[in-house]
C-alpha cells in the first residue's frame, strides 16, 4: 500500500503564500502538473485577484486570459476562469470562480486594462454579466444576434435572421478605389 502523501501533489510555494494570504475565501485549490489553482466565491473575486497583484510576493502583473466554462447541467453552471501570471517572479496562477445563470461577477477592469475585451468575449459567447464593466456589448457577433453560442444548450441548427445593412451604398459604387500598376512608359 502505498502512502497518500505520495500520491497527492504537494502544494507549490506560490499556492502556500496564496492560501496563508487568503485564508478562508479560498473554498479549494490544487497544484497539479506545474498548474496552481484555486476557486474563489464570484463575490470575492475582484478583491482575490487585486490581492494577488498588489502582494510583492506574487505580483500577478499580467491578466493572460479570462474566459468561462458551461458545465450545464452542474449547479452553478458557469465557472468564470482567470489566467494571472507574474512578470517578475515569472509563476502563474489560475483563478476560478463558480457563477449561476442569472448571477453577475465583478469585472475586473479597474485592475487590468486587457480585461475588457476578454470579459466583454464572454459575455458574447456564454451571456455571463460583468458588473461595473465600462463597455460590455457583443465584441464578435453582431448586436441583433439571439442567444450564446458556447453554451452548451445552444441550439447550432436554429436560423438567425440577417442583419440590416449599416452603411448602404458604400460598396455600391464605380468609383476605382485601387487603379492597378500604372504604364510608366505611357504619356501623362
Amino acid at each position: 500500500m502505498t502512502d497518500a502523501t505520495e500520491t497527492t501533489p504537494q502544494p507549490s510555494a506560490v499556492l502556500r503564500r496564496v492560501l496563508d494570504g487568503l485564508g478562508d475565501k479560498v473554498l479549494g485549490s490544487h497544484s497539479q502538473f506545474g498548474d496552481d489553482t484555486i476557486a474563489v466565491m464570484a463575490e470575492h473575486r475582484l478583491e482575490v485577484i487585486a490581492w494577488l497583484r498588489a502582494e510583492p510576493e506574487l505580483n500577478f502583473d499580467l491578466l493572460m486570459d479570462s474566459t468561462a466554462v458551461d458545465w450545464d447541467e452542474r449547479e452553478p453552471r458557469f465557472e468564470v476562469v482567470d489566467h494571472l501570471f507574474s512578470t517578475n517572479h515569472l509563476h502563474r496562477l489560475r483563478v476560478k470562480c463558480g457563477v449561476a445563470e442569472d448571477e453577475e461577477v465583478p469585472s475586473l477592469c479597474s485592475l487590468y486594462g486587457s480585461a475588457n475585451w476578454m470579459e466583454r468575449e464572454t459575455f458574447d459567447m456564454y451571456g455571463v454579466v460583468f458588473t461595473d464593466h465600462p463597455d460590455l456589448r457583443r465584441i464578435l457577433l453582431y448586436p441583433e444576434f439571439k442567444g450564446y453560442p458556447l453554451r452548451k444548450d445552444y441550439d447550432k441548427m436554429e436560423a438567425h435572421p440577417l442583419f440590416e445593412e449599416r452603411y448602404p451604398g458604400v460598396r455600391e459604387t464605380s468609383e476605382v478605389v485601387h487603379p492597378g500598376p500604372r504604364d510608366l512608359d505611357a504619356p501623362t
